[in-house]
């Protein structure tokens, strides 16, 4: 776990210089001119009614009105006020967030990981596991589930310790399966990429988690009082660039570790196994010698092994004699 670790490091540094260059800075205005006169319009043209139409709805609940009620003779009457707006932004909030993520990841991630893959990984061979229309289905039904979880969980948001948990990550959970794939889609055949899901789950989820909540700091422009509230309108275009800005680098962050556990997976696989050991070697005991055979070993020859029949040499006889 260490290695992977040190990687996540390496990545994020990696993706913190890329982006003052040119090209991303370039590649964020699409984005960023799309959901931005999105949320220009939307909040010039409807924000006061749809204000309205969440005032009238809360103090319909005669539960909720006796508390308004309660509030304003206690000298609390900004609440009042302030609550439609706040829920209002609680609900706008996580679409455009979702939205800024899967525009990131279908204009600007192609061109930011064909960038990467130029400078770093010039020598990593593109196998094409996904195109563009498996791109886009990955990320538009991963978005569908997003949207279901963030809205089954909103009620929990009212907990204080879930509120800080649950957004964070739904938003993790979402960018490490639609960056990765992203990532991955021009290098990488889908065998591959399903194996590095696999086994660098813990980290890519880590990785996501944190670009979850480096994703809730745009909500933060709207907590300094009654009038960033009032002024959200014109603050939600500096909120989507926000957000522009912070999925980019998640962007990125993703490419730099995505390309580097391919690469080394790639090298793991093509590294040249060695040699098996040799089966009767390897029975035999490790201070086994092999002696040389002794002449004594050999068979006689058949001329020496035969009884001398003829008369026997005079030197031979007198050492026979002697005694």
């Amino acid at each position: 776990m260490i290695k992977p670790m040190g990687r996540v490091a390496d990545s994020f540094w990696r993706a913190a210089a890329y982006c003052l260059h040119p090209q991303v800075i370039g590649l964020s205005l699409l984005p960023l001119l799309v959901l931005g006169v999105l949320s220009a319009g939307l909040g010039y043209f409807f924000w006061e009614s749809a204000v309205s139409g969440v005032r009238a709805t809360i103090e319909s609940w005669s539960l909720v009105d006796g508390l308004l009620k309660w509030l304003d003779s206690m000298g609390g009457q900004d609440f009042r006020t302030t609550l439609a707006p706040i829920i209002l932004l609680c609900l706008v909030l996580p679409p455009l967030a979702v939205m800024s993520m899967v525009l990131v990841a279908l204009l600007m991630t192609p061109s930011l990981v064909s960038l990467v893959a130029r400078r770093r990984f010039a020598s990593l061979e593109r196998k094409r596991g996904g195109g563009f229309l498996a791109s886009v289905m990955w990320s538009l039904g991963h978005t569908v589930v997003c949207l279901l979880l963030l809205g089954f969980s909103l009620p929990f948001w009212l907990i204080p310790p879930l509120f800080a948990v649950l957004p964070p990550l739904i938003f993790g959970w979402l960018g490490y399966r639609v960056f990765t794939f992203d990532a991955l889609a021009d290098h990488a055949s889908a065998a591959e990429r399903r194996r590095l899901l696999s086994e660098h789950r813990l980290p890519l989820l880590l990785l996501g988690m944190c670009t979850g909540y480096l994703g809730t700091a745009p909500a933060a422009i709207f907590s300094f009082g009654v009038i960033a509230i009032a002024l959200a309108p014109v603050l939600l275009p500096l909120a989507v660039w926000l957000f522009t800005l912070v999925f980019a680098f998640s962007s990125l962050w993703f490419t730099h570790y995505a390309l580097a556990a391919l690469q080394e997976m790639r090298r793991e696989n093509t590294a040249t196994p060695a040699a098996p050991p040799d089966a009767v070697m390897d029975a035999l005991p490790a201070n086994y010698a092999t002696t040389p055979p002794r002449v004594e070993d050999f068979p006689p020859d058949d001329d020496a092994a035969a009884p001398q029949t003829g008369p026997t040499p005079p030197h031979v006889s007198q050492l026979q004699d002697r005694p």
